[in-house]
This record gives structure tokens, sequence and C-alpha cells, in this order.
């Protein structure tokens, strides 16, 4: 028999925060929710407060020198997920400004114990003390004085039969110094952040005692419906070799929908593999990929795209847009500004869980690198290859596209250098044969596959991508030998 204690954790409500805590939040936990003006914390504090709230689990929020209660909930109601009917129902708010501009602290400290005795909450909000210590920092006997008063606070809440959280504008220094962050046992760190002309909002789960929680910093939006956080997509110990050991037998594979093109595969692209098909401008990329896509839906498995490149008028009249109409294919929005890796995976998975999709196409990287905010372009290769192990992990089997300007005498595979994120490689080229240009390409690689090494003719016609002779016979082709660089 255990003798361990058994903590509840409590669903906060706020898509994809569970993820980054290791589940939840400890009940009966103290938690500081910290970071700089304007980063989203009492936004945070409030929905994570409407979505626990109910008449067997009331809340309790007290307002410092913040935000007057009125102005603070005229705002807050805007969000979906504010219920006035919880308040003053389950959900109660004190203001405690007069009493602090007294300057008595003590008394403070014996108003809120009051209060937290008469009501019985079960989760009780403290917002927010910043404002306090920078009325008084030019005191040093108050200053003092309100430092003392905040540790006893944290001691306070920490004692309540309740989850208690401590909402302050805290500067990152501080957090080595104050006593607070050492009796917390949560800590969430929110900050925004102008990289160039980007606005750029993370959060961190600096500490959660008791659970493991997810590293590093995580990207977060505020929209219309609130707070939504990605969590940054972490390769799991052992997963990357296990899909790989499942798809590495070549007894599953999926049809691309080119006539030829699966017996140059060496019978078809192994399931969960990655594909990556680089060329010039108007080679033929986007074509192979929808060919990729309905051939899916002509043996019943649903697709997603990611079309960085091409706007929705650009897709009317396409195959692809019939499928998308159609419901048979889904398509990512990827036109919101400054995106990050994460945000787009999260997205991804939503639409593949949704659909039961099998197959996903990303036209292209290229696009999907300069759509990206700056701060998370400058990472892209290592947010890539986590994103692509998260996908294929879960079975599904991915074409990404890539333009690749044409030297005619230069072999290359990628302008970025992530050839080798792909399982496999297309690449599609132009030479000049009798005055024309022509399109070929080639099978450069399939992972622990046999696979065709011809350099093949290939043409765009109505029925879709025709694929002609072999090389083989033609003089004169190219000029130069061509060097290989991945």
């Amino acid at each position: 028999m255990s003798k361990k204690v058994s903590i509840r954790r409590l669903k906060t409500g706020v898509p994809g925060l569970d993820n980054l805590l290791g589940g939840g939040l400890p009940e009966f936990s103290f938690n500081l929710i910290a970071g700089t003006p304007g980063s989203g914390k009492t936004t945070l504090a409030h929905q994570i407060m409407f979505s626990l709230a109910n008449p067997n689990n009331r809340a309790l929020f007290f307002t410092v020198l913040g935000e007057p209660a009125l102005k603070m909930l005229r705002y807050q109601q805007q969000f979906p997920f504010f219920d006035i009917d919880k308040v003053n129902e389950s959900i109660h708010f004190v203001n405690l400004s007069a009493d602090l501009l007294e300057g008595d602290f003590d008394r403070v400290l014996s108003r809120i114990a009051e209060e937290v005795k008469d009501y019985a909450p079960s989760l009780v909000f403290v917002d927010s003390f910043r404002s306090v210590v920078q009325s008084v920092k030019r005191d040093n006997q108050r200053a003092s004085e309100l430092q003392r008063f905040v540790q006893q606070l944290g001691m306070q809440m920490t004692s309540w039969q309740a989850t208690t959280f401590l909402i302050g504008e805290y500067l990152l220094p501080e957090s080595e110094a104050s006593p607070v962050f050492t009796v917390a046992d949560g800590i969430l760190w929110l900050s925004q952040n102008l990289h160039r002309n980007s606005m750029v909002r993370k959060m961190q789960v600096v500490k959660m005692r008791g659970q493991a929680q997810a590293p590093g910093l995580h990207t977060f939006r505020i929209s219309d419906a609130g707070i939504q956080v990605f969590p940054r997509a972490i390769i799991k110990k052992g997963v990357a070799i296990e899909a790989t050991i499942k798809v590495s037998t070549g007894e599953e594979r999926v049809s691309m929908g080119v006539p030829g093109l699966d017996e140059m595969l060496g019978g078809g692209l192994p399931v969960g593999y990655s594909l990556l098909v680089v060329g010039p401008s108007g080679s033929g990329k986007t074509i192979l990929a929808t060919e990729f896509l309905a051939e899916g839906v002509r043996k019943g498995e649903p697709g997603v795209i990611a079309a960085f490149e091409k706007s929705p008028s650009q897709l009317l009249n396409t195959k692809l847009y019939k499928l998308v109409k159609a419901g048979q294919v889904g398509v990512i929005n990827t036109r919101s500004l400054d995106l990050s890796i994460d945000e787009t995976l999260y997205d991804l998975i939503e639409m593949i869980n949704r659909m039961q999709a099998k197959r996903l196409v990303i036209d292209s990287l290229s696009g999907f690198e300069l759509a990206l905010a700056p701060e998370f372009s400058e990472d892209f290769r290592g947010s890539l290859y986590r994103m692509i192990a998260e996908l294929t992990g879960m079975g599904v089997t991915i074409l990404m596209t890539s333009e690749l300007e044409d030297r005619y005498t230069d072999l290359r595979f990628s302008p970025f250098g992530s050839a080798f994120l792909a399982d496999a490689i297309i690449v599609q080229r132009y030479i000049e044969i009798a005055g024309q240009f022509k399109r070929v390409f080639s099978v450069v690689k399939v992972r622990g596959s046999e696979h065709s090494k011809d350099i093949r003719l290939f043409d765009i016609k109505d029925e879709g991508i025709v694929i002609g002779e072999t090389l083989s016979g033609y003089d004169g082709i190219m000029s130069g030998r061509p060097t290989v660089s991945l």
C-alpha cells in the first residue's frame, strides 16, 4: 500500500497551459504569476479563476493599487471565459486600495485574513503589489516594511487550505532576491518582447513543485478568446527512434498519385516518412503536392495543407481548391502575422486529429520561414526538426516543398541546410534540350529503401504530371560537372 500523499491537479481552462504545468495546478499550492506590465498576468489569472470557480469552489480576488475592480471587469468581460453570473455568486472581489494608502501593512494583512476566514474560498488571488513598491521605493523605511509585508503575505497564502495566486509586476533580476520566489510552489513568468517590428509573448514555468513541467520558453497569444499557450515541441526520448524503426521496414507505403513515381521510390513513399521536394520556381512542386493529396483522398485518406505561398484567390479553379471545398483536404491559415512554429504545429495537430488525416503538405519551407516572426526564424532549423519529429511520430506522411535557385551546374538540396530533416528527397530541375527548357527530376534518397537513380524527363499537362523517358542518350545537356551540396 502506497503512503504517498495524492495531490489533485486542477485544470486551468487555458488551452495549452496544463501541458506546460505537467497536468494542471497542484491543489492548495501557492503560485506566483510574474512578469512585465502588459504581458497578460491579470487576464491569465481571470481566465483560470472563471474556469475553476463554482458554488462549491469559490474564489476571492483582492485588488490593490492596480485597476479598480469595475474598470478591470469592464474589459475582462469582453472575453468569452467571463461569466457575469459567477460574480458575487462564486467570485468575490475585494479592493484594498484604501487600506494600503493609509500605510498600515499589518492592518492590510489582517483584512485579507478576515476576508479569507469569512468567505472560506478555494481560490485566492492577490493583484498586485508592484505598484505599491513603486510608490514607496524612495522611502527606505516603508520599502523595508513593504518587503516584510509581501513576505508575510506569501507565508500566509501558503498556509490557507486554498489554491492561491500572487500577481506581480516583477523584473527578472528581482527573482533572485525576493523571499516570495523562495516560498512559492509554482512560478509562471510572462514576458512580451519587441523584436524588430514583431511583438512576441512568451511564458516560462520557472518552478512547479512535485511534478515535471515543460522546460524553456513557450509562445502564447492573447486573442478575442483569451490566452492560448502553444507548448514548444519537445522530442520525447525514444519517440523518434521508435517511429523510424516502425516505418523503416518499408512494409507500408503510400502512393504519390503520379504514374511511375511510386516505382522510382521503390514501391511508394513509406508511411510516416517526410519527403522534401526541391526545385526552382515553376518546376511543378505544388502540382506534385496536389497529386499527393488527391491520391490520398482517392484512397480514403484525408489530407492537410499549410500553404505559405498561395493566397486563397490563387487556389481558385485548381484541383486543390476542389478538394478543400469538398472538405477532403483541410487548409491551415498561414496569413496571420508573426507566426511561430509552435503555434503552427498546434494548428496542424488539431486539424490532423479532427480530420483523421494521414497526409500533410507544407508548401513551402521557404515561405514558412518568411512567415515567421524574426525571433522564431533565427532558430528555424531546430524548431522545424522538432516539428517534423512530432508529426511523423504521429504516423503522418509529410511532403514538404522548398524553392531552390537552379544554377544548372550546382546540385543542392536545400537553401538553408534542412535536407537532413527529410527521409526522402526529390529534386526537380530545368535543362536545355534543342533550344528549349525541359523539366527533369530524380529521386535523390529514400532512407532504408532501394530507389531509382534515373534522371527522368517530366511534363505538366491537364491530367497532371506525366513522367517521360530517362535522360540517357542525350548529349550536351548540361555544361560542367555538377557538384553536390547538402
